[in-house]
């Protein structure tokens, strides 16, 4: 069993910036790709970015490229998404989750094995 635990989310005013953190447990952190979800109310659970186990990145096209970066530390058990230039649109629960498999895809919330219980990001405009 993985717990996954998310902080950083918070008030901020458009163009502003937040970074997200999600520590893992466990020792096998290192061999998951860790994605990155959102959900607004209303909405569906979306993809927002991913790091791989390889180290390789993944960023929905519309919502986060150019303005978030994934990033991760395997020694800490953390993965971080970096968020700039923040809008009114950004505003969401925010959920870091775990995949476990080396196959699929990654865009999939369904593809995830562990979650976690999310951090909410308000964006004032």
């Amino acid at each position: 069993q993985v717990q996954l635990v998310e902080s950083g989310g918070g008030l901020v005013q458009a163009g502003g910036s937040l970074r997200l953190s999600c520590v893992a447990s466990g020792r096998t952190f290192s061999s998951y790709t860790m994605g990155w979800f959102r959900q607004a109310p209303g909405k569906e659970r979306e993809f927002v970015a991913a790091k791989s186990w390889s180290g390789g990145s993944t960023y929905d096209a519309d919502s986060a490229k150019g303005r978030f970066t994934v990033s991760r530390d395997n020694a800490k058990n953390t993965v971080y998404l970096q968020m700039n230039n923040l809008n009114a649109e950004d505003t969401a629960v925010y959920y870091c989750a775990a995949k476990t498999s080396r196959s699929g895809s990654l865009y999939g919330a369904g593809q995830y094995d562990y979650w976690g219980q999310g951090t909410q990001v308000t964006v004032s405009s």
